[in-house]
């Protein structure tokens, strides 16, 4: 074996899996066939699911400082994303160049093994290991893994040599995405809709401007290279009567509005995630953030199944958790491009959403599906508000008077049982697990009457931060949920 996990692909979601991987203490080697970063950034910001995901990490504060805002939108229509009480704002400043650049360094930080110029040309599963064949610096050789993730992106080499299924509706017409230099443009929100199309402009932190370009009737092409600068300016003036062909073009992009996922997201002993298993309309920057919640609830699974504590059956949760996710994703975005991308003939439905958003039950509904933050696993039945949902960032002082949070004992990528109820049977039934678990007793402060935390006794809490077990409320006991998600007592 060359490595237990070979993950392909060094972009966000790449750069995630490989890093949880080797908080679980597992080998990884990252192939990548650019051999640089591009320094394009499609994705800008984090939504507030991400930024949860990061401070769990402990990485917010290697982004330095950024914008946050409650200002949202679903479809073009704002949307005050203010009514998600407790929730953590969206980050609105940060580039993907600077994303990749953090988890990159952070990535290698832990020791994951970064080989760049290193395409992927051919990929078998022999059942106990999988063969991938790489041209790379000094020609073809072949690797071998246990496992093998593909994570690169919406044409993904590792889901067509893996024959993944890959259903959905082809693109309807082509759009254009530009950072350029040397315009003075008026900001446009997306929504405010042209005759022809739609156009979105917006100032970057670096001093360049976001511009988007929709034109309706334009059909997609198949590219093999960015499209020339000059036909973005020239849908511009189509769209708009100004002609921008005088601004500097810093980068150049086309996307389209394709909409597919594949049926499984593991065939075997080769798993997908991100852009490789989901594409869709890039409405809101959900694509990214997504990418990066699928690499976090990948790796802590993978990382135990490698190492022998759990089954290879922990890894169908991640598909049964994560399909149902990027279904409603391809959902939601599918229903933003009919609001900001249809003409005249959708206004009246985008007027009857401007009303509804007004009440806040409904924003609050549209704020948590584009958010992330309606999502909710099935960790088995019972009663307490946070099942299978994420553990809120709650300030706690433990016995020896150390003060803290819930997501500081997050920071390693193992699970936490918070004891916060001093329950010395409690612990001694988790202690099977204290090679895998961290178990913590503290108690939680600012917890008020309504708080889903409020007569909460003990919370059991996965690597990737969701609650897999809490007291009273589960209608199993703890053994079963340890055993469940972190594998058979140690003997």
């Amino acid at each position: 074996m060359d490595a237990p996990v070979i993950v392909v692909g060094a972009g966000p979601a790449g750069l995630t899996v490989a890093a949880e991987l080797r908080l679980a203490g597992i080998e990884v080697i990252v192939l990548e066939r650019l051999a640089g970063r591009t320094g394009e950034s499609r994705g800008l910001g984090f939504t507030a699911r991400t930024m949860e995901v990061f401070d769990q990490r402990g990485l917010l504060p290697r982004f330095g400082e950024f914008d946050t805002s409650n200002e949202g939108h679903f479809g073009g229509i704002p949307v005050d994303f203010g009514v998600l009480e407790g929730a953590s704002q969206a980050a609105k400043t940060i580039p993907q160049s600077t994303t990749e650049s953090v988890l990159e360094q952070w990535a290698l930080g832990l020791g994951v093994e970064l080989r760049r110029g290193c395409a992927l040309t051919g990929l078998r599963d022999t059942g106990s290991a999988v063969e991938a064949t790489v041209d790379g610096p000094g020609g073809e050789r072949t690797l071998v893994a246990n496992w093998l993730i593909g994570c690169d992106g919406g044409r993904s080499t590792v889901r067509k040599l893996a024959g993944f299924d890959f259903p959905g509706t082809a693109a309807t017409m082509e759009m254009f995405l530009a950072d350029v230099r040397g315009v003075d443009l008026e900001p446009r929100m997306i929504g405010e809709t042209l005759p022809g199309g739609m156009v979105m402009v917006g100032p970057l932190p670096d001093g360049s401007t976001r511009i988007i370009v929709c034109e309706r009737g334009n059909p997609p092409q198949r590219r093999t290279e960015p499209p020339p600068y000059q036909e973005v300016a020239d849908a511009w003036k189509r769209l708009t009567g100004i002609d921008i062909s005088q601004a500097e073009p810093v980068w150049v992009s086309a996307f389209g509005d394709a909409t597919r996922q594949v049926t499984e997201y593991r065939r075997g002993r080769v798993l997908l995630v991100g852009d490789a298993a989901h594409i869709h309309l890039p409405a809101g920057g959900q694509g990214m953030n997504t990418g990066i919640q699928d690499a976090v609830n990948l790796g802590w699974k993978l990382g135990a199944v490698v190492r022998g504590t759990a089954g290879a059956e922990l890894l169908d949760t991640y598909h049964t958790e994560r399909h149902a996710v990027g279904r409603r994703l391809l959902m939601n975005t599918q229903a933003q491009g009919l609001l900001f991308l249809t003409g005249a003939d959708m206004q009246p439905l985008r007027d009857v959403f401007r009303e509804l958003v007004r009440h806040k039950e409904v924003a609050r509904d549209l704020a948590a599906m584009v958010s992330g933050l309606e999502i909710r696993y099935d960790v088995g039945g019972g009663t307490h508000p946070l099942l299978g949902m994420r553990m809120p960032k709650v300030g706690l002082t433990t016995l020896a008077g150390r003060e803290s949070t819930s997501m500081a004992f997050l920071r390693q990528g193992r699970g936490v049982l918070f004891d916060l109820a001093d329950n010395p049977v409690l612990r001694a039934c988790a202690a099977p697990w204290a090679s895998r678990i961290d178990i913590v007793t503290a108690s939680a402060t600012g917890i008020v009457e309504g708080s889903p935390l409020h007569g909460t006794a003990a919370v059991l809490v996965r690597p990737d931060g969701y609650v897999a077990w809490a007291a009273p409320g589960s209608h199993h006991d703890l053994s079963s949920a340890l055993r469940r998600w972190f594998g058979p007592e140690s003997q």
